[in-house]
């Protein structure tokens, strides 16, 4: 099992920004897959999930109404779309998979697989 985390860079605020995580070894229709992000010196942040079953969404309160999550079955890839993106979303961004939801969505600890990570900064 692999995931394959892309699509970081450095931006400037304002700008818009689509993280791409690319799965091998299990299919992203069949598993729960969250996005989480971590700054230096910070605890691991929930961004964003999307549910197996009929692709429900949640984000996190930070990046709500700014970031979209989307995922492609066929091409067996989940997308982070992110806009207006502010200096406080620099951070490296982690995609996670899971078959099931244990203790929630927005948890570390429902998640069993994880990408290597990608980052995104953002400048003033």
């Amino acid at each position: 099992v692999q995931l394959q985390a892309s699509g970081g860079g450095l931006v400037k605020a304002g700008d818009s920004l689509r993280l791409s995580c690319e799965a091998s070894g299990l299919a992203v229709s069949s598993h729960h897959i969250g996005w989480f992000r971590q700054s230096p010196g910070k605890e691991r942040e929930f961004v964003a999930a999307i549910r197996r079953n009929f692709g429900m969404t949640f984000y996190g309160n930070s990046v709500k109404g700014r970031f979209i999550i989307s995922k492609d079955s066929a091409k067996n890839t989940v997308y982070l779309q992110m806009n207006k993106l502010r200096p406080e979303d620099t951070a490296v961004y982690y995609c996670a998979a899971s078959a099931s939801a244990a203790v929630g969505l927005t948890s570390e600890a429902t998640y069993r697989a994880w990408g290597q990570g990608t980052q995104v900064t953002v400048s003033s």
